[in-house]
């Protein structure tokens, strides 16, 4: 009998030192290629967002051309397309309107808001102007011609900083009285096509490895 229970031990242990059975083996190792999968099309995610969340864009002023004029309306103002917008470090405004009675004044918060146009911080005159917004804070912009400003074609722009805007969150514009009848956008203005089809490329990239 003590043999007996000699020989059962010893093939207990054995069989507890023994590799474990082909099945278990390949649990592991699905379970361990699954895992692998997640990691990598979580870093794909990542990276589609951070490109959806960082490309520049180029945003045309008021969603459409030659919007840059005297507006019809408060409700109209560009000033509402603005707050309904977002703008990023790194995106560029562009205006189109007639060179030969308009321009672009690109001033100070004290400027704007009298609508002074003798001390701007730059001057566009070309028809087809772009300004890149190269770092996070508020922009103000007035018409150069004579009493546009006074009657409502301005526009002030909030960018937000590369920390809000990776985490989703906007700054409100700040306040801005109107003083005067602006072209009613059509468009968003904001919309990132090449950053979006990289958040869709990120998920069919995950879908296609799982």
């Amino acid at each position: 009998m003590l043999k007996f229970y000699l020989v059962a031990t010893s093939h207990l242990f054995i069989s507890s030192l023994s590799p474990p059975p082909k099945k278990e083996e390949e649990r592991i190792t699905i379970c361990q290629m699954a895992s692998r999968k997640a990691a990598l099309f979580s870093s794909i995610l990542i990276v589609s967002l951070f490109v959806t969340f960082t490309e520049a864009r180029e945003i045309m002023v008021g969603g459409k051309n030659h919007s840059w004029k005297i507006p019809s309306s408060e409700s109209d103002s560009l000033n509402k397309w603005a707050e309904a917008s977002r703008f990023r470090v790194g995106d560029t405004l562009v205006w189109t309107y007639d060179p030969q009675k308009d321009s672009v004044l690109q001033v100070i918060k004290k400027d704007y808001e009298s609508c002074n146009t003798s001390s701007p911080v730059a001057t566009y005159r070309d028809g087809n102007t772009k300004v890149k917004l190269d770092k996070a804070g508020p922009y103000y912009f007035i018409s150069g011609a004579d009493g546009h400003c006074e009657q409502g074609q301005k526009l002030v722009t909030v960018v937000m900083s590369t920390r809000r805007q990776f985490i989703g969150i906007s700054p409100a514009p700040s306040p801005v009285e109107f003083e005067g009848p602006a072209v009613a956008p059509t468009s968003t203005g904001g919309v990132n096509l090449r950053g979006s089809l990289g958040l869709v490329f990120g998920v069919l990239a995950g879908m296609i490895l799982f």
